[in-house]
């Protein structure tokens, strides 16, 4: 009997013992009963809660109609298919056409490979405008003019009088918004909407506000901020003069369904009223000021007196496509109480919350009337102990000193004890200073700090022996997520900017330990708001339009390619990659007739902040080139573009052979100059010959051990050399670099005193030294996949099918990475003892996974946790193990050969 026929052997083993459990986390496009969706064929997807003995869904039916009691007991009047024989388990909705403002239930049944079926519970989904036509409401502001600071209120009084059956608000901003009903904020969502670019797409948030209403008269009110729509703030890359920039705007739909099933929309329009409000400069670039003199109390509530307020300002919307935000919102995420209090005398507090973060600060003080605070958020201290902003504000060109670098200044009403935090900003902080004009009494419960950030779930896990491993693992995820907020940034203070270079360099961290789909799918239509018709893209996106003239060039603006190829990889959904096919493919062509000669280009930044040496540009810069055309080949094959695919996978091993053939010494096995650089790039990118990449990788290991384990490279370096190593049998000395506390290293920024990643390798640069960047960020994937050996199989993406080829590392006494992939839990998880490896797995059900024991490693027993049942494992013609869905307790013991 052949390995293979052991293998199907062995699953029919399995087949025997499945016992599947119910359909669970049901999901509408890659959210939890969502409502305002815009999506004509929405896409549904599942898990499979249990995974004993080889569980596997052999077929569905979806249920999906109007009345949740019906598709409770399986009757659906929107669409009931027919048992589909599939595994697959995520389906775009094919059935009648869904219409606006209506809330669909849904249920799966499913069925597992002994024909037995199980039910998962109802799930939702609710539809918004779906088409622009659909809007009843006027883009609304008030009459003042892009200087005017203060922001504007706006209030109406809606009288019910019928009992009402639910009620949604539909509001979209050009800038940003906070909404109240009857002297209530709606939701909890900060910073809404996200930004776009203004002129081109809008987005708009719908909230269910059923409880909010009342019986008789209710207020709803609105405040505008400015956001990156208005901005007022100077800086490098001229925000103040978008082609957009205006005055914010609104547009509002209340829609009312009463019992008696009619309908009322009560919409904005010129029966508004507005006033300014207490914030009287807000900048999402720089701080909020804030007057509180100047409050108009209940000015939210049906009570309030508006006779004094003026008429709005009807204006044309800012553009012709408003489309509903679906995306995991921004939220004040978690709240951080201050770690210690420094006062300097009765007007100057220091505060450290322990921990740099994005977000805000929230300050309660009481005073007299007019005394002035500021607020001063650092991420480091000067030698006398107080804030220090120079490396962080050297890109704000300030026009006066009224607005100061992430500085919020409030001025105190006099009336009691008095709350500050700011609506339309954040800031990048660990330090806050706060001082007065006039003596104030503070204490350490004065002020807090919240993290904000895209609220996207955590899927990834990490716990190691090593405690410094997990606080990179740790700070890592904290830079990411304070680069998160609604689009990828560089960093929560100096910029704030949708950099596309730290977007790309970061998508496997981000992908491996978060839920962020949703954030990625927005920030690729801003991608394709800001292509030219050429096929260019900017370096930041958004942009003004700054960008397209420096830093823009294939190693940066590769996301276009890449990112919707690591979707589809870690998903194992495609429509991402569909929509960007046509942008992919012209900027692809773009490269290839401005920025090549012969199958090269140089059009790129290169390895920025490398630590001393300085790598190959078009060596580089033609990666990328080679990287963005394959990707490019292997989508116009999955969507069965057959001339296409033949003609970019040629051009890809077209530039694959013009960069061996011209950098790569066959002799020496060297790239280049032999950089950790020029030789880690080709190996991860897997672009050198079969024959050659013993030799190549084990150069690189040498220039390593010669740097005595420490890393010589800048971003496009971080992002390869672990991978290179440690795929190519130097997993020891991967690790060895990884966990490093002397400088250059991540664990040198640990030791220092770190808890989010660096922009420079160097702490004590004059330059590039922000406190709280992503795009060093690789490590927090290198876990995973160089240690936890957890690897998708782009054959079969979304982990239907997966590789799992740990390393274990001997240093490293226990290990476990976790990963809740589109079907399931993944857990890859060892102990060594005395040489040997206890290796804790879980399989998900509905997946395969293919196991492969690192070099120098034998397979010594195998048993399903749990049930100390011995089983027989045999590996395929490759080598590796196949694993099906199950928990496994595997004894793996060193071979020593004679």
């Amino acid at each position: 009997m052949n390995c293979k026929s052991l293998f199907f052997l062995f699953c029919s083993i399995f087949s025997f013992y499945s016992f599947a459990q119910e359909p669970v986390n049901l999901q509408c496009e890659h959210l939890v009963n969502p409502i305002g969706i815009d999506a004509s064929s929405p896409r549904l997807s599942w898990k499979m809660s249990g995974n004993e003995y080889g569980t596997k869904q052999s077929a569905y039916q979806l249920i999906i109609g109007t009345d949740s009691l019906d598709v409770k007991r399986g009757n659906g009047n929107t669409l009931q298919t027919d048992k589909i024989y599939s595994d697959k388990m995520l389906v775009n909705y094919v059935g009648n056409q869904l219409n606006p403002f209506t809330k669909y239930f849904w249920k799966v049944q499913a069925w597992d490979n002994q024909d037995k079926v199980y039910e998962s519970k109802v799930a939702s989904f609710e539809t918004g405008m779906i088409h622009l036509k659909n809007w009843k409401g006027s883009w609304i502001s008030d009459h003042h003019g892009i200087e005017y600071k203060p922001a504007p209120y706006f209030r109406k009084i809606v009288d019910l009088k019928k009992n009402i059956k639910s009620a949604r608000v539909y509001i979209a901003a050009a800038g940003l918004y906070e909404l109240f009903i009857n002297g209530e904020k709606v939701g909890n969502h900060r910073l809404d909407p996200t930004y776009t670019r203004f002129d081109r797409r809008n987005l708009y948030v719908t909230y269910d506000v059923t409880k909010q209403m009342q019986a008789g008269a209710n207020a709803v009110g609105v405040i505008l901020g400015n956001g990156w729509y208005n901005h007022q703030s100077t800086a490098v890359w001229f925000f103040d003069k978008a082609p957009w920039r205006n005055r914010p705007a609104f547009c509002l739909d209340l829609r009312i369904e009463y019992e008696d099933k009619s309908i009322e929309v009560v919409s904005s329009d010129n029966t508004w009223k507005t006033s300014p409000s207490p914030i009287i400069l807000n900048s999402i670039f720089t701080a909020e000021h804030y007057d509180a003199r100047l409050e108009q109390p209940d000015w939210n509530k049906p009570e309030f007196d508006d006779a004094s307020w003026g008429e709005v300002n009807v204006r044309p919307a800012p553009s012709q496509h408003i489309v509903a935000q679906q995306l995991h919102p921004i939220r004040n995420v978690e709240k951080i109480q201050a770690k210690s209090l420094r006062k300097i005398d009765d007007k100057t507090y220091i505060y450290d919350l322990g921990r740099n973060i994005s977000g805000v600060s929230c300050i309660n003080v009481s005073g007299e009337e007019g005394t002035t605070i500021r607020i001063k958020h650092a991420e480091r201290l000067k030698p006398d102990g107080l804030p220090d902003l120079s490396n962080i504000d050297i890109h704000y060109r300030p026009k006066d000193d009224s607005d100061p670098f992430q500085t919020d200044i409030f001025i105190l009403s006099g009336k009691g004890k008095e709350k500050f935090m700011p609506k339309f900003n954040y800031k990048g902080f660990q330090y806050v200073e706060v001082s007065s004009d006039r003596p104030i009494d503070l204490n350490k419960e004065s002020l807090h700090g919240y993290f904000m950030h895209s609220d996207v779930p955590q899927v990834g896990f990490i716990e190691s022996s090593n405690e410094l491993l997990n606080n990179i693992w740790k700070a890592t995820n904290n830079a990411y997520l304070s680069n998160l907020f609604g689009y990828p940034t560089d960093c929560p203070q100096r910029e704030k900017n949708g950099w596309t270079g730290d977007g790309h360099l970061a998508i496997e961290t981000g992908l491996y330990n978060f839920d962020a789909i949703t954030i990625y799918e927005k920030w690729l239509a801003d991608h394709q708001d800001e292509q030219q018709p050429n096929g260019a893209l900017p370096a930041i996106i958004p942009t003004s339009g700054w960008g397209y003239h420096w830093a823009n060039g294939v190693d940066w603006t590769s996301t276009i390619a890449i990112i919707p190829w690591e979707i589809y990889r870690f998903y194992g959904d495609s429509k991402l990659l569909y929509n960007c096919y046509d942008n992919m493919k012209r900027y692809v062509d773009y490269i290839t007739e401005q920025h090549s000669v012969g199958y090269l280009s140089s059009w790129g930044l290169g390895d920025w902040v490398p630590v001393k040496t300085t790598s190959d540009l078009e060596l580089m810069v033609s990666l990328y080139y080679y990287k963005d055309a394959s990707i490019l080949a292997k989508a116009a094959k999955l969507f069965g573009y057959t001339d296409d695919f033949s003609r970019y996978n040629q051009l890809a091993e077209n530039i694959k052979n013009a960069i061996n053939n011209k950098f790569l010494n066959t002799q020496t096995g060297i790239y280049a100059d032999g950089t950790q650089t020029e030789l880690s790039m080709p190996l991860m990118w897997k672009i050198v010959p079969e024959d050659m990449i013993e030799k190549v990788a084990s150069n690189l290991n040498q220039k390593v051990v010669d740097n005595n384990f420490h890393l010589d490279v800048g971003v496009h370096g971080a992002k390869a050399l672990l991978n290179a190593l440690s795929e190519n049998g130097y997993a020891e000395t991967a690790y060895k670099v990884a966990t490093q506390n002397t400088y250059p290293s991540w664990g040198w920024w640990i030791v220092n005193g770190a808890s989010t990643l660096y922009e420079n390798w160097n702490i004590d640069a004059d330059i590039d030294i922000s406190l709280n960047h992503i795009m060093f960020g690789e490590i927090g994937a290198w876990i995973y996949k160089g240690l936890g050996g957890i690897f998708p199989d782009e054959d079969y993406p979304g982990f239907k099918v997966f590789n799992l080829k740990p390393n274990f590392i001997e240093e490293l006494k226990s290990f476990s990475a976790s990963f809740s992939s589109p079907h399931g839990e993944i857990k890859s998880s060892w102990e060594i003892k005395k040489g040997n490896v206890t290796y804790s797995v879980n399989i998900p059900g509905n997946t395969t996974a293919n196991f492969s024991i690192p070099k120098g490693y034998k397979l010594d027993k195998a048993e399903l946790s749990g049930r100390n049942q011995k089983l027989d494992l045999y590996s395929d013609d490759n080598g590796a193990y196949k694993l099906l869905p199950g928990n496994y307790k595997l004894i793996i013991k060193a071979d020593i050969k004679p």
